[in-house]
């Protein structure tokens, strides 16, 4: 059935899922191969925020107690921190602010996340760090003016209700943290954005109830909500690599919807909900992260997923991460749209895709999404349908669509298409098909970056009353992307193409002119 696109947008496309976009622990961003990954996602998507864990950690050495005769002092160093901010600025990213992990010299107890030992205990002074709050935003206030830092969100602590990440997963105690930390941020200017409580998956509804009673009850500042977004199974570990089974991807849009249906009259239910992290595994060597299935598994989240939130965070830009140790091969099934070395993956071309989309919405569809811009460009977004059951995929599915082009006086339209497959834009094929090569050689990784950019094909369509008929027939876990173009014909009068080889048709083949 062919369906036919309105010619009046239904409304505009959301942002949401350019809003911010996760990262490896902060002072990863000192390393070239970050910042060069960073350069080219700006370059070809272009998120506005970015968020990881660390800042307050040992390795950004931000807490630096010290003794003199006898008395202890904390000095605050901003060392890497500047470093960093500078360099996100300079490529046209802000930060969004997660406050933590505890400074080893400051925390209650060694309990530690991550192959980097970050410590999720809470502080043993909690003025100490509260001071040590204030210091930090004081310090990036003066460093790069308060209407700069007022647009950077702050977010108190990362998934307390696990126990991996916050000592016992204590709510009371989180809420004391957060208390502190919030009245903190508040204290260095009201204007300043800060949330939380940047919960996991899986969490009961009481432990966001619990969370809003606490925050209303005390007049606790609170400028936006957090969560997280995942959709995988236990893990299946193997030597380091993860398989685990998926939901469908459509639970990950019910778990952004979550927060405003469990706050629905609360005071906190009118905030905006920032999902700052999701994605399909929560696992950072699970290989179907590196897949075409994941692309077109994750095509109706982006589409859609600004319906429901403010933000979502796809968690991370890069494998420049590192929390289960440091990668052992270019493709271990990482949370990055790129690899090391600046390998796209399927799922960067999603994105990149979403990126040419225009402003307004023409059309929706569990397979398809459809704009418009100022300038009348149609792009048209389609994704195959994947199945978590391991059935075998489809092949050739086809989205019919009449799609309106504009003004009448133009017969045709430029269209040029852009796809990712099992076969095509895919270098996660192309590297299992060299052998799975550990530590790619040059002329390998110039073959990888090269069998991972989209297939691109161009024609023209005929325009009949105004618009075009669009046949889009998809591979395997394809994911496409359609840009239609009105053609002003701009043809000299004397111009023959049949004479491209000097020869005069008129006189048949072989005759010269």
């Amino acid at each position: 059935m062919r369906i036919v696109v309105p010619d009046h947008p239904s409304g505009r496309l959301s942002d949401a899922w350019r809003f911010c976009v996760g990262t490896g622990r902060f002072d990863l961003a000192l390393r070239r191969d970050y910042q060069e990954s960073l350069a080219l996602v700006q370059r070809e998507i272009g998120f506005r925020h970015i968020r990881g864990h660390g800042l307050l950690s040992d390795g950004v050495g931000v807490h630096r107690p010290y003794e003199y005769q006898g008395v202890r002092h904390v000095r605050h160093s901003f060392t890497y921190v500047d470093q960093v901010i500078d360099a996100y600025l300079e490529l046209g990213i802000r930060p969004f602010l997660e406050l933590g992990f505890m400074p080893s010299q400051l925390a209650s107890g060694d309990q530690t996340v991550f192959w980097w030992q970050g410590n999720v205990t809470p502080p043993r002074d909690w003025k100490e760090w509260a001071d040590l709050v204030r210091a930090t935003l004081r310090h990036l206030i003066d460093r790069y003016g308060l209407d700069q830092v007022r647009g950077w969100p702050v977010e108190v602590w990362n998934e307390p209700n696990l126990t991996a990440f916050w000592a016992g997963a204590d709510q009371d105690a989180y809420h004391r943290l957060y208390e502190v930390t919030a009245s903190a941020v508040k204290d260095v200017d009201a204007s300043l954005q800060v949330g939380g409580p940047s919960l996991a998956p899986g969490y009961e509804a009481e432990w966001l109830e619990r969370f809003a009673d606490f925050v209303a009850a005390g007049s606790v500042p609170i400028d936006f909500i957090s969560r997280h977004a995942y959709t995988s199974g236990p893990a299946q570990e193997v030597p380091f690599g993860t398989h685990q089974t998926l939901e469908p991807a459509s639970l990950l849009l019910e778990q952004f919807a979550a927060p405003r249906r469990q706050l629905h009259g609360s005071p906190l239910a009118e905030l905006p909900v920032h999902i700052t992290e999701f994605n399909s595994s929560y696992r950072p060597d699970n290989p179907i992260h590196d897949t075409a299935f994941h692309a077109a598994y994750l095509a109706p989240v982006v589409a859609a997923g600004g319906d429901l939130v403010d933000s979502f965070s796809y968690w991370t830009f890069s494998d420049m991460f590192e929390e289960v140790g440091i990668p052992t091969s270019i493709f271990h099934g990482g949370f990055g749209l790129l690899t090391h070395r600046q390998i796209k993956k399927p799922t960067y071309h999603l994105y990149a895709f979403m990126a040419r989309m225009g402003e307004l919405v023409l059309s929706r569809g569990q397979d398809h999404l459809v704009t418009r811009d100022a300038d009348g460009r149609v792009t048209v977004l389609a994704w195959a349908p994947v199945d978590v059951t391991g059935n075998t995929p489809v092949d050739g599915h086809t989205v019919r669509l009449s799609v309106p082009v504009g003004t009448a006086g133009n017969s045709s339209v430029y269209v040029q298409r852009s796809s990712v497959s099992e076969e095509a834009g895919n270098a996660w094929t192309a590297w299992c098909e060299m052998g799975r090569p550990m530590s790619p050689g040059a002329k390998q990784l110039d073959a990888l970056r090269e069998a991972a950019e989209p297939a691109r094909s161009h024609r023209s369509l005929p325009v009949v009353q105004g618009r075009v008929e669009c046949d889009i027939t998809l591979a395997r876990h394809e994911v496409t992307l359609l840009e239609l173009t009105a053609v002003t014909d701009e043809t000299s009068p004397w111009w023959d193409d049949s004479r491209l080889l000097g020869l005069d048709g008129g006189n048949g083949p072989g005759t010269r002119a």
